[in-house]
Order: structure tokens, then C-alpha cells, then sequence
């Protein structure tokens, strides 16, 4: 196993015992992709890579991913054909490690017939959610993961304007979706998602990019991102194609002023919902307060969104490493929206802004 592996096992082993959890079961790709560098998921196969308190690790997986188990470095590896009980393996961990009657976080993506077959195999056990067990780790980024975070900030913020040359009326959304996927991919990305939503479609926050045709005037929401080394960018920019009207540029200088204000106000220590709550206040006062109706940010890592997120009710206090989005927006239904969203990364007195500074004022193209 890699010394990164090692080191990660061992402080998620620490956690572990320090909670007085007995053993944690992880499942999806990115969690032993973290966990092991072994980034392969089961799909419908049981699969299940266990961490005990003492720093123990086994994979069980299917036959079909040992060898790559195997490459990835991880030394005990207990594979199972297809037309075998895989169960059989687990029930042995179970009284390997004395955990009959243990306490088990799992993985929080782990699927629910899964889960229900492990708790048939050890009644006696109790399974818990493991979610914040494994979040405390990925949350808190090292400097290599650091280092992926900007390179794939910087293709995304590099791609965005050979994207705005192909921005003209007459053009669909969709089309405009594929060049800066394209210009992405030619700078060294792998696009994840692109979000190109115009006109009124910019009022629908996840809208899904259609055969909509841009036309003079339409505001234009572009929420893009790639991965490099599994790690993710996401970046949203709005502009508008032609003059922009009174309201379109009024509405962005609050988004701006409420993006501008909440990332003023990161620190080490200051809690999540109250960097919500400042970009929050300034779009209300404006008399925009109905029309932000999703959460300020969310994480960012080897997941598009993960802990920790800027939201009402998450008193998490911001530690360095934390990486997150800065995204706040005004929907008007019927009309457009507006939304500006950074990559932030938390300092030691203040924060890095992993993304170009957005335009202070609505491009006109």
C-alpha cells in the first residue's frame, strides 16, 4: 500500500477508535479511491473495503477487480466468483476481528440491500451511518489534493473564453454546451457537467442545456466544470449576449456584492451558515430574498458536492483546507437569473480563491 493509503487508513483508524466505533465498511469508488487509491466501485456486486480500529484493512471484492485490488496495493484481498455467497466472506471478517456484536459505520453511499445482507450476516452488530467518519478526512485537503483542485480550476477559468467566442445569437444552448466541453477536454480536463441556461432557462438553476437558440439580449448562466486526478472543478459565469438590460445589470451587481461579501468573511473558525447568512442578507435587502433558494455552497473534492456546505443549519467551523463553492443567485421565473460561483479553498487567515476573479460588472458579448 502507498504511503498516501497508509496514512489515510491509519487516520481514519484513529477516528474510529477515538468514537469508539469498532469498524468502518466503505463501498463507493471515491471512498475507497480516497481510502486505498483502489478507485473501482462494485456496481451490482457486493463489495465492501473494511477499516478495524487498529488500522486492519481487507477488501472483499469480486474476482473480476482483485488484480486491480492487488495494483492499487492492497495487501489482504479476499475475492469471490460469481455464483458464490460473498456473505460468507463478510461472516468471516465478522469473527476474524471479533465484530458479532461490534459497532459498524458504513459507508453513506452504500446501498440498502447491501447493508440489509451484512446485518443478516452479524444480527448482533450495530450498523451505523459512517458519513461524518470519512467526511472529517476528505473535508481537510492535502497539499497534493490542493494542487489537482487548481489545475482543474484553472482549465475551467482557461476554457471559458474560447467558449465566449462561439457565444452569438442564433446558437443553442446545447452547441454552446459542446465547445466548451471540447475546449476542456483539449486543455488537459475531463468534463464532468455543463450547465448553459438562456433567457428564461436561466431561471431553472439546474436547468439541462436544450436546443434553445440564443437570441440579442438573453442573459446567459454557464455552470461548467472538469475533473483532473479525479478531482473536480465548477465554475458558473453569467453574461449577457448584446446590451443587457437595466434590470439584468442591477440584479448581477447584487449577485456580485453578495458573492463578494461572503468570501470577504472566510476565516478559519467562522461557522458555515454564517457565510450563508451574509451573502443571504445583502440579495434580501436588495428585495431578491424569495428568489435564492439554494444553499450558498458545497464542498468540492473527488466529489462535485460534498462536506463541508455553506447552508443554513451547518454550524461546521471552517478549518484551512476546507474547499468549497461561493455561488449565490437571483432567479426570476419568466425573465433570467444570474448566479456567480467561485472555488474557494480556506487559509490560514482568510482564503484562496481557486477560480479568476469573476467581472464586476455583467459582460456584454
Amino acid at each position: 500500500m502507498t504511503g498516501v493509503g497508509t496514512s489515510r487508513i491509519a487516520r481514519l483508524a484513529e477516528r474510529l477508535s477515538a468514537e469508539g466505533v469498532d469498524a468502518f465498511v466503505g463501498w463507493s469508488a471515491v471512498t475507497m479511491g480516497y481510502l486505498h487509491e483502489f478507485h473501482e466501485g462494485g456496481g451490482e456486486r457486493f463489495m465492501a473495503l473494511c477499516v478495524r480500529s487498529n488500522g486492519d484493512s481487507r477488501l472483499i471484492c469480486p474476482a473480476l477487480s482483485a488484480t486491480q485490488a492487488a495494483r492499487a496495493g492492497i495487501e489482504s484481498v479476499v475475492p469471490w466468483r460469481d455464483g458464490e455467497d460473498p456473505l460468507q466472506h463478510f461472516r468471516r471478517l465478522t469473527e476474524d476481528w471479533s465484530l458479532r456484536a461490534a459497532i459498524i459505520a458504513v459507508d453513506p453511499e452504500l446501498p440498502a440491500h447491501m447493508l440489509l445482507a451484512m446485518q443478516s450476516a452479524a444480527p448482533a452488530a450495530l450498523f451505523k451511518p459512517g458519513g461524518e467518519l470519512i467526511s472529517a478526512l476528505t473535508r481537510v485537503k492535502e497539499p497534493a489534493e490542493l494542487a489537482l483542485l487548481r489545475q482543474a480550476a484553472r482549465i475551467a477559468d482557461d476554457a471559458f473564453p474560447k467558449a465566449l467566442q462561439e457565444l452569438r445569437p442564433g446558437i443553442t444552448e446545447s452547441e454552446l454546451e459542446q465547445a466548451l466541453t471540447e475546449e476542456m477536454r483539449r486543455l488537459g480536463g475531463k468534463p464532468a457537467f455543463c450547465i448553459v441556461a438562456t433567457g428564461a432557462n436561466g431561471a431553472e438553476p439546474h436547468h439541462l442545456s436544450d436546443d434553445t437558440r440564443i437570441v440579442e439580449g438573453d442573459v446567459a448562466v454557464v455552470d461548467f466544470g472538469c475533473t483532473v486526478g479525479g478531482y473536480y472543478s465548477d465554475i458558473t459565469r453569467t453574461v449577457c449576449v448584446g446590451k443587457a438590460s437595466e434590470e439584468a445589470r442591477r440584479v448581477y451587481a447584487i449577485v456580485h456584492d453578495a458573492q463578494a461579501r461572503a468570501r470577504d468573511a472566510i476565516r478559519p473558525g467562522i461557522e458555515c451558515q454564517e457565510i450563508d447568512r451574509i451573502a443571504r442578507k445583502v440579495i434580501a435587502d436588495a428585495g431578491y430574498g424569495a428568489y435564492f433558494m439554494h444553499r450558498l455552497g458545497h464542498g468540492i473534492g473527488m466529489r462535485g458536492h460534498e462536506d463541508p456546505c455553506l447552508v443554513e443549519g451547518n454550524a461546521h467551523r471552517l478549518e484551512p483546507g476546507n474547499c468549497f463553492s461561493v455561488e449565490p443567485g437571483i432567479y426570476l421565473p419568466g425573465k433570467f437569473g444570474v448566479r456567480i460561483e467561485n472555488i474557494v479553498s480556506v487559509a490560514a487567515s482568510g482564503h484562496e480563491s481557486l477560480n479568476e476573479e469573476p467581472p464586476a460588472e455583467l459582460l456584454e458579448i
